[in-house]
């Protein structure tokens, strides 16, 4: 088995350039292709470069090894599958290639240029190019239908983020396949129109540079410019700190020049940089521990000036029109590690944002003030951050939850951006059905956004749970009452909330050989399931397998899954095309599905003792009394007695314990219940 791209099974990449980003590149298709044989390919002209890039890759999983996230035979196979290479030519049997050297267009034309000699006529060309528009690149290639920039960000291994750019000669269902596949193999790629810098490099340089302009002006000193910078834009490094581990200051002065050309007047590199480029010394940047003096009046200052131009710069890439807004938002989240631009105006307000800018603007020349946030502060509304999506495949809506930060967890965006889509469904007399999904492979959905959970604490906590149970529950009934089908497609492992949902859906299938696939953790946090679970997962697998999974906590394979009649099948190849297969055959009467009953269940005299280890003997007084009661009652009933006895779980000790022990400690530490 292989993946593949378009028609193409990916059994040979090579990547060119064994740099500062080429050896990480590396490790990331070495990690996630070699389980399915498939050859990486190394190339540099430099012997020294390729040793290099070697030994760093090969340190980098040996710490693999050591942290655990790594088992010394998977290592092992990471490292075999990597041949390194000064001939070109090895390339010959490549189905992608991933160019990662400098960024000089005549030397990138070149590459392109030989390796058309060289590769068939079906190799795939990306280019990991920064900044130069693919249309540039490829401008000399006989065959550039088959090309398109590919831009990873630092470090490649890990940042989940990958900038798809096609230029306007690229095929479109290549760029469709190409998506596909970086979704397959664990990243976070993003389609973005082609222009100098694409989306992202511009905020992230533009950043550096309205700090560096910021100590030139004499608002603080670099240290505590990169320190406010963390504060205020939520970065995990700030802006100095961050160009010194990417070793990337060259590079940003080529490109602000660039942007001073192509994007707007105001970006241009500060005088300060040509003079660091030339002495090679980092910028000054706080050390982890080290304690910064800065007062609040220069804090206030500096903040101002950073967040007027991060939001200026954002706005103008939507202005632009090579993405969206909330693939932007995305996009920064991921690859720029920081707090999205729009979800931070919409937290200082979108007017008090547009005086940010308007003030930013006004001190530097050059600097635009963008329309869509004028409309936008016009409006007295805050920006609307999509994290639901539809897609139309003919006649049926496929939705996708996307927050892959968060391994699509459901929070209130989510619930209600869902609920507004399927009533657009329900509406839409074109559509016939729908499949609900999650964005990537790792998860469907990982369970209730745990931080929305912690907030209900004090008195008012058990009535806003009781709350929350009835509105989720709410948005699930009415997707298990449309009277289209809807089929979930677990894409991922769905824990708690994310099974309650994908039980509101008419029927489910999931990918083959999972060996995690659903569960209801919720008593590991000291609470019971609270959209659904213990009504649902009775009446849908049997009362005993269900009186398992809800107390003791465990989640079952797919396997187990379409055992209990979880799922109606494992899949093996296309899960989303299954899912569409099967909404058609239900909508046109070829195929019937048993809807769950919603009448009362009989209950077994005896059930298994059960083993709940170190859970709370007090939630699980709760819990069965619920699943019990409920048995007994109609749906719609047992249903509002669980929201009743999710709201008493926050009464107790052992709700606020285990809760507390999840923020604090997250899933792995064992919470200790005084059952009580």
């Amino acid at each position: 088995m292989t993946l593949s791209i378009s028609d193409q099974s990916i059994r040979c990449v090579g990547i060119i350039g064994s740099g500062n980003i080429g050896p990480d590149i590396a490790l990331h298709f070495s990690k996630v292709l070699s389980p399915y044989g498939t050859r990486i390919i190394m190339v540099d002209i430099v012997q020294e470069a390729l040793d290099s890039g070697k030994a760093k890759m090969e340190k980098k999983i040996g710490k693999g090894v050591e942290s655990g996230a790594f088992k010394p035979k998977q290592a092992e196979t990471m490292i075999e599958a990597v041949s390194w290479t000064t001939d070109l030519s090895d390339l010959g049997s490549a189905n992608l290639v991933i160019e990662a050297a400098s960024e000089d267009l005549g030397l990138k034309q070149k590459i392109f240029g030989d390796l058309e000699e060289i590769v068939s006529e079906k190799t795939i060309f990306a280019s990991n190019s920064s900044h130069l528009e693919p249309e540039r690149i490829f401008a000399k290639l006989t065959h550039p239908r088959r090309s398109m920039v590919v831009h990873y960000f630092f470090p490649a291994e890990r940042n989940p983020l990958v900038e798809v750019v096609p230029s306007n000669m690229t095929d479109p269902e290549l760029t469709r396949s190409i998506l596909h596949f970086y979704e397959d193999i664990g990243k976070v790629p993003l389609q973005i129109g082609s222009r100098y810098g694409y989306a992202v490099d511009p905020i992230f340089e533009g950043i550096f540079q309205a700090a560096l302009l910021a100590v030139e002006e004499g608002l603080g000193d670099h240290k505590q410019v990169d320190h406010v910078a963390t504060q205020t834009l939520g970065l995990g490094v700030g802006p100095f700190t961050a160009m010194n581990l990417t070793g990337g200051t060259p590079l940003t002065f080529q490109g602000l020049q660039g942007y001073h050309e192509k994007i707007m007047p105001w970006y241009q590199p500060p005088r300060s940089m040509a003079q660091q480029i030339e002495t090679g010394q980092p910028w000054p940047a706080a050390g982890r521990s080290e304690v910064i003096d800065i007062d609040d009046q220069a804090r206030q200052a500096i903040g101002n000036d950073l967040l007027g131009a991060f939001f200026g710069m954002a706005c103008e890439v939507i202005d632009s029109g090579i993405t969206n807004l909330s693939d932007l938002e995305l996009a920064i989240e991921l690859g720029l590690v920081m707090q999205g631009p729009f979800s931070l105006m919409n937290q200082v307000g979108i007017q008090r944002s547009l005086e940010l800018v308007e003030n930013y603007a006004r001190k530097h020349d050059g600097f635009t003030v963008s329309e869509s946030l004028r409309k936008q502060a016009a409006s007295g509304s805050p920006w609307e951050i999509g994290v639901v999506f539809r897609e139309d495949h003919g006649d049926v809506a496929v939705v996708t939850i996307r927050r892959p930060k968060v391994l699509n967890a459901l929070n209130p965006q989510v619930m209600h951006q869902m609920h507004t889509i399927f009533e657009e469904i329900a509406a839409d007399d074109s559509i016939s059905g729908a499949v609900l999904t999650g964005y990537g492979r790792k998860a469907f959905v990982s369970g209730a956004d745990i931080t929305v959970l912690a907030t209900f604490s004090g008195p008012e906590g058990p009535s806003k749970a009781e709350e929350l149970s009835c509105r989720d529950q709410g948005i699930i009934d009415f997707i298990e009452d449309l009277q289209k089908p809807v089929v979930c497609a677990y894409n991922g492992l769905a824990f708690g909330g994310g099974n309650e949902l994908a039980m509101g859906c008419h029927a489910r299938i999931a990918s083959k050989g999972m060996r995690i696939l659903a569960g209801q953790p919720e008593p590991n946090l000291g609470i019971i399931p609270g959209a659904g679970g213990t009504q649902r997962l009775p009446r849908l697998i049997g009362m005993e397998p269900a009186w398992k999974m809800l107390r003791d906590a465990k989640p079952i394979s797919s396997s187990i899954a379409l055992e209990f009649g979880l799922i109606l099948e494992e899949v093996e190849g296309d899960l989303i095309e299954s899912a569409i297969d099967i909404v058609r055959q239900c909508a046109s009467g070829e195929r019937t599905l048993t809807p769950i009953p919603r009448e009362p269940i009989s209950v077994p005299e005896s059930l298994p003792d059960i083993d709940i280890g170190h859970l709370s003997q007090k939630i699980d007084e709760i819990l069965q009394a619920t699943i019990l009661e409920g048995a007994a009652m109609s749906l719609r009933d047992g249903l509002a007695l669980e929201q009743k006895r999710f709201g008493e779980c926050f009464k107790t000790q052992d709700g606020q314990i285990g809760l507390s022990n999840f923020i604090e400690n997250g899933p792995r530490v064992p919470a200790k219940f005084t059952h009580a």
